[in-house]
């Protein structure tokens, strides 16, 4: 880079190796989405938690507030983005992987990477991020997001392999459906749906830092932490509040149900860290008969589970009552986008191997495994409505001799595309094949030729 460029590299000023009030905590936004996360984040003045956003867009980077900025591969793309690559975005990573080492060498011991998926730059650059914390030994969270269904097939299933990506780097990876914002929050703008994940990403990072910081009187502190979330896998992380006769009931129920979050069941976790916050100085003090409300829940949990739990003090909360829930290990991961073996003694082992001959059967098979895919992930009747809708949304791609064909014209006018469905397509490829049914049988007229159909994705 150019001595006058603009980006801020923090690995040119030694300051910032010799701040001795450096946290433990750094959370790093790689690509577009993850660096607006973690802008909005840096804006809400979390503590005790250090800020940083990669990216191959020099002129996004200009945009973002936070001080300490990294533009990642300036010999690749020279600042112009990853053009919705994740290979460039991965080789623009690895170019900038000695800057991003010198991240992890100012006592750092807990990194959340937050990405968005699907695109260039977070789907590609996020896991290589993420393996060189994992090499410097840092505690290493993932949290990503994953497309609305209306960003198409194509796109979703990029965001899968790259968070299948980024799990094989990470101790824990948190991943937030933005498909969930609008069931969630219909009432609010597209815009400030999206801060809904923002917060979700804030609460994950101020949680952490309320564990390290808080006085407790149970204690928990760091080290349970990375005991609960070392090389878990998948992982929750979650703070809600309770308040009035049943707050800690109510507190619990909020925390385990957080919508942004994919559900999961904690009885299927394996390690289970609770902390509940309150005020000592309050009206209304923790009595002795919620510390037993909240040791008969953990009694119910399974025996196999290892949990732990602490109580500290924060004299902000009044009368309200704060837990924040660490859940980790469990047995759910997102589909891989290898193909599996179907049949045979050696079911469920090893790719599917096809012959040239079977390239249809091939393509079929990787289409059903690719509703899979998406179908495990957003649920059957999503993919349901976005498999009518795009069929719908087709539209005819004619020959020139079929310009004077008054019949298929006249069948074209007389339903717009966003009402077609694929019958009327089956309907209009048997007319410009010149085929007539008779029955169950057809007949193909001499001379007909195929229609071809295009989609808007």
């Amino acid at each position: 880079m150019s001595n006058d460029d603009e980006i801020y590299n923090f690995a040119d000023d030694a300051r910032f190796d010799e701040d001795p009030n450096a946290s433990i905590i750094k959370v790093i936004g790689v690509g577009g989405g993850g660096s607006n996360a973690v802008n909005y984040m840096y804006g809400q003045n979390i503590p005790n938690v250090n800020f940083v956003v990669c990216n191959t867009d020099k002129q996004h980077l200009n945009e973002m507030a936070i001080p300490t900025k990294l533009l990642l591969g300036w010999e690749v793309t020279h600042g112009r983005g990853a053009g919705n690559n994740p290979d460039v975005g991965r080789k623009c990573a690895e170019e900038s992987s000695e800057e991003i080492k010198k991240l992890f060498q100012d006592g750092t011991e807990m990194v959340f990477i937050t990405a968005g998926m699907g695109g260039g730059t977070g789907t590609g650059a996020a896991p290589v991020v993420a393996r060189l914390a994992k090499e410097a030994d840092m505690l290493t969270i993932g949290i990503v997001t994953v497309p609305f269904m209306f960003e198409g097939e194509k796109k979703i299933l990029k965001a899968l392999d790259g968070a299948n990506e980024m799990r094989q780097h990470v101790d824990a990876l948190l991943v937030i459906n933005n498909e969930n914002l609008i069931e969630l929050y219909k009432d609010y703008n597209f815009f400030n749906a999206f801060q809904k994940a923002d917060d979700t990403l804030a609460n994950a990072a101020r949680s952490i830092s309320d564990i390290i910081s808080e006085r407790c009187y149970i204690n928990v502190d760091f080290q349970d932490v990375k005991t609960t979330l070392k090389d878990s896998g998948t992982a929750i992380i979650s703070t809600a509040y309770g308040e009035g006769e049943h707050r800690i009931s109510d507190a619990i129920h909020n925390a385990l149900h957080s919508p942004l979050l994919k559900a999961h069941d904690i009885n299927t976790s394996k390690r289970l860290l609770f902390k509940f916050t309150c005020s000592r100085d309050s009206e209304n003090p923790l009595r002795a008969e919620e510390i037993a409300e909240i040791t008969q829940f953990t009694s119910k949990l399974p025996s196999s589970i290892d949990v732990k739990w602490g109580i500290g003090d924060n004299p902000e909360l009044g009368d309200k009552v704060k837990i924040t829930v660490l859940a980790s290990g469990f047995d759910v991961t997102l589909r891989e986008s290898e193909q599996t073996q179907r049949g045979g003694d050696d079911k469920g082992k090893g790719p599917i191997v096809f012959e040239a001959s079977r390239d249809h059967e091939e393509e079929k098979l990787k289409k059903e495994e690719s509703t899979e895919r998406i179908a495990d992930f957003y649920g059957s009747d999503k993919v349901i409505k976005q498999r009518r809708t795009a069929a719908r949304m087709k539209y005819a791609v004619l020959k020139p001799s079929q310009f004077d064909n008054h019949e298929i014209i006249a069948m074209i006018e007389s339903v717009p595309t966003f009402n077609r469905d694929p019958r009327f397509n089956d309907e209009l490829q048997r007319l410009t094949e010149g085929r007539r049914e008779y029955g169950s049988s057809e007949r193909k007229e001499k001379g007909g030729e195929t229609i071809s159909f295009g989609d808007f994705s």
